[in-house]
């Protein structure tokens, strides 16, 4: 049986735990996305209306965490848009739908909210399959004018972006200190870090542009 439902406290230690094992040397060797879950629950920009848990038959297997970020237009207008991460499933749950399920049922409590864009970074292979497309298709960039591969952009009210050129800027709920988030790895139970070829990937597009 599968279950969505709102994260509670005592479910933490879990669901951090539920990160580490999802995406531990998937982008770099180790992994720090469950330390930004430890310390993101607490800032202003965080959604607890929109941090979810997927359980199957009444085991966390997955999590997704919403925070406000932001558009700028040309005219210096500020718009609030919304952007996941961190998002996963147990990587012995991955490929057989619970990931788009979640992040599904998520997005249209988030409509139900009155949001009406997500902005994201991520794997464009992984998500154009929810709805998601190139942040230059809304004339989305960052503050330097570039068009990332991996920014992408779903609006959950049609042409709400249209006729203007935004620059995306994310939360400060997303920065961290890496050598804190070392320590803090570093003192949960170990996991060997190794190089895989998903690291290699994450590289590229992380440094590609469109132009």
């Amino acid at each position: 049986m599968i279950t969505i439902r709102h994260e509670e406290k005592k479910d933490y230690m879990t669901v951090e735990n539920v990160i580490r094992q999802s995406f531990y040397n998937v982008y770099m060797p180790g992994c720090y996305k469950h330390y930004l879950a430890h310390i993101i629950r607490n800032h202003e920009d965080f959604i607890h209306e929109l941090d979810f848990v997927l359980e199957k038959d009444g085991k966390i297997i997955g999590n997704i965490m919403y925070t406000k970020a932001k558009l700028i237009d040309e005219n210096k207008n500020e718009k609030v848009v919304l952007t996941f991460g961190p998002v996963c499933i147990l990587p012995e749950y991955q490929k057989q739908g619970y990931g788009k399920r979640l992040i599904e049922h998520s997005m249209k409590e988030a409509y139900q909210l009155g949001y009406d864009t997500i902005v994201i970074l991520g794997n464009p292979g992984a998500y154009v399959r929810l709805g998601f497309q190139s942040c230059k298709d809304f004339h989305v960039s960052l503050e330097n004018g570039k068009y990332p591969t991996a920014l992408l952009v779903k609006t959950l009210v049609p042409h709400v972006l249209d006729h203007h050129s935004w620059t995306y800027y994310e939360s400060p709920a997303m920065a961290f200190d890496p050598q804190v988030a070392k320590d803090f790895d570093d003192s949960l139970e170990k996991m060997e870090k190794i190089h895989l070829a998903s690291q290699d990937e994450f590289a590229i597009i992380s440094r590609s542009f469109i132009e």
